[in-house]
């Protein structure tokens, strides 16, 4: 085992502050980047979390933009000794409207992956101050402007993998509902693409890269897409939960102006992109029998277990299987 003294590995004066409130003298390693259990990423080996709470990943904020929008909680596994694991960034719902990383089923799957031994970051993100519900524009703006965010977030805790042991090759980004939606335009559109639906003019060369942060992996839990046909643009894998009886998030298309689960599921068969789809017959949004933004019970929450199991599967099949 080798002890690497904390001045050497600390990169930026953040890492520094952000071990600092862990108490971390120094991080002790093993010669192999990943534990050698061949059930990790795929099991609930570790038996504790440690949290980091309230990181500001984006310290610029604009004019009547509260700070918090800008922050995020890390989950590690406890007691771990790889200095280099995947990330999955955690998006919540909420319409673009309300919620946040504590949200629903955002700490429940950040503690449960982080046990599997991923690094897990639930972020909070902008939100619209304009009815998204019933203005596709506004709806494709409010997104816009959270994929940036997501950039934003994820560029921070790159810069910083050091302090996290996060392992840059492989970011996975993940959502549920408004948040499922995020995970998916930030990989498979681009800033040009969603602009022109927001009704924005994007002038930046960058702004036709498609993953630009190099996204090995989406997790969408009743999320959609605004247009399948960006599908084209990149083979990233998806796995996707959704109740058949969403009301709120479509589980296929038909006449609503995005597609769900369903439908991306069709059109990445057709395209060769690897992905998996679990649908639930009896239940609407959040996996609830019926959708109920304030309050979720104990099946609802057993449910929501089910998709990271089933998402857990995927990942680890996808990524980490050896050949």
């Amino acid at each position: 085992m080798i002890c690497i003294s904390l001045k050497n590995v600390l990169k930026s004066y953040n890492a520094f502050l952000l071990l600092a409130r862990l108490g971390i003298a120094c991080i002790c390693i093993t010669n192999s980047i990943y534990c050698q259990d061949s059930t990790r990423y795929h099991s609930m080996i570790f038996e504790k979390v440690s949290v980091i709470k309230d990181v500001q990943y984006n310290e610029v904020s604009e004019k009547g933009v509260k700070p918090k929008r800008n922050r995020l909680d890390v989950y590690m596994p406890g007691n771990d000794t790889a200095i280099r694991r995947p990330l999955i960034v955690w998006i919540h719902g909420g319409g673009f409207k309300f919620g946040s990383k504590k949200s629903r089923g955002i700490p429940l799957w950040s503690k449960t992956f982080a046990r599997r031994g991923y690094v897990c970051a639930a972020v909070n993100y902008r939100f619209s101050k304009k009815n998204t519900l019933n203005d596709f524009k506004e709806l494709a703006r409010a997104c816009y402007y959270a994929v940036e965010d997501i950039h934003k977030a994820v560029d921070y805790l790159t810069t910083n993998h050091a302090a996290f042991g996060i392992d840059t090759n492989y970011i996975i980004l993940a959502g549920n509902s408004a948040g499922g939606m995020i995970a998916l335009q930030t990989v498979y559109a681009s800033y040009n693409e969603l602009g022109k639906l927001a009704g924005l003019d994007i002038a930046e060369k960058e702004a036709a890269v498609h993953n630009g942060l190099n996204i090995c992996a989406v997790v969408n839990f009743w999320g959609a897409m605004y247009d399948t046909t960006w599908l084209h643009n990149v083979k990233v894998p998806i796995v996707s939960v959704h109740g058949r009886k969403d009301g709120i998030v479509p589980y296929d298309h038909k006449k609503a102006p995005v597609y769900g689960s369903y439908a991306i599921h069709k059109n990445a068969d057709a395209l060769g992109i690897p992905n998996s789809l679990l649908g639930f017959d009896k239940y609407a949004h959040e996996l609830q029998k019926n959708f109920n933004p304030l309050w979720a019970g104990k099946a609802a929450k057993k449910r929501w277990l089910q998709a990271g199991e089933f998402a857990a599967a995927f990942l680890y099949r996808e990524l980490f299987l050896p050949d």
